[in-house]
């Protein structure tokens, strides 16, 4: 049924959308890519399911994966990028740094899994279907949702209602000038590395519980899937990063339930490709110039 795709396709999207928007908010400070972003999705799924199997319940386990995402991000700026920074060292370096910095968390995380394919309990998350106008709507999905919705909105306000979402986009626009009206650039730098870390812990744990299937290797589709997100909805777009999400989500979805899995993939990146044809900056490239002025 075309409704009910349609709707999982807006769940994943959601997913895909809240892992993008950290992605994109580096990249739109920074300017930098940070490819070990799908190393800190697979590590907060980790916290979660090993704080679940240590009698945790969901709610805190998701809190700690948050939170950890958020410091393993931090501590890849600390040691892969500020130290490139303050020596004037290219992006090209820094792309180099957290490539390494991926290696080395993939290969703790193969380590202590011993490259096993691990998944929550099945008591984890209970399993309640709601039929609503003829389309089945699970608990975990509305669960998905709310949480990315939520934690979308949070970030919204963070950067559009607060001082520091103030600053943060001051240092986006021009750091120097940032600088002369007395804002600490290295405080923006780690507020910016934690929220996108924590954005993707808390997607690491939903997409533990949506697909059933933790291992060390599996934020590497999520980091193909986040760089083809922004490219779509624009380098350095918020608005342009959830936007793309939500529509890469439903061509997956609708491509998978009605196309031969092999094709899955190329009518996806078929559909970016004819988009960015006509809409070459992605589809708030204008807006996003600069960086983060479409949230201005």
């Amino acid at each position: 049924m075309l409704a009910q795709q349609i709707l999982n396709g807006l769940v994943v999207g959601g997913v895909y959308s809240l892992f993008a928007l950290g992605f994109s908010l580096v990249f739109g400070i920074h300017k930098i890519l940070n490819l070990a972003h799908g190393a800190v999705l697979m590590t907060g799924a980790f916290i979660g399911l090993y704080s679940v199997l240590l009698g945790l319940p969901l709610p805190v386990a998701m809190i700690l994966a948050i939170l950890g995402g958020g410091l393993v991000s931090v501590f890849i700026e600390f040691t892969a990028f500020r130290p490139l920074r303050n020596t004037g060292e290219s992006e090209f370096g820094a792309i180099i740094s957290s490539i390494g910095a991926n290696l080395i968390i993939i290969s703790i995380a193969q380590k202590i899994s011993n490259t096993e394919i691990l998944r929550f309990p099945f008591e984890t998350f209970p399993i309640v279907i709601f039929q609503i106008a003829g389309i089945r709507v699970s608990l975990l999905q509305m669960f998905m949702a709310v949480m990315a919705l939520a934690l979308m909105a949070a970030l919204m306000y963070y950067l559009m209602r607060t001082r520091h979402g103030r600053q943060v986009r001051a240092v986006a626009g021009n750091e120097r000038a940032a600088v002369l009206l007395g804002v600490n650039p290295n405080i923006i730098y780690f507020q910016t590395f934690f929220i996108s870390g924590a954005l993707a812990g808390a997607s690491g744990v939903l997409i533990g519980l949506a697909f059933g299937s933790i291992h060390f290797m599996m934020g590497e589709p999520f980091l193909l899937a986040a760089f083809a997100i922004c490219i779509l909805g624009g380098m350095g777009s918020i608005v342009g990063a959830m936007v793309a999400g939500l529509l890469f989500g439903m061509i997956q979805t609708l491509s998978v339930a009605y196309l031969p899995t092999g094709l899955t993939d190329a009518i996806i990146y078929s559909t970016i490709f004819v988009i960015l044809i006509v809409r070459p900056n992605g589809l708030f490239g204008k807006a996003a110039a600069g960086v983060l002025r479409s949230q201005r």
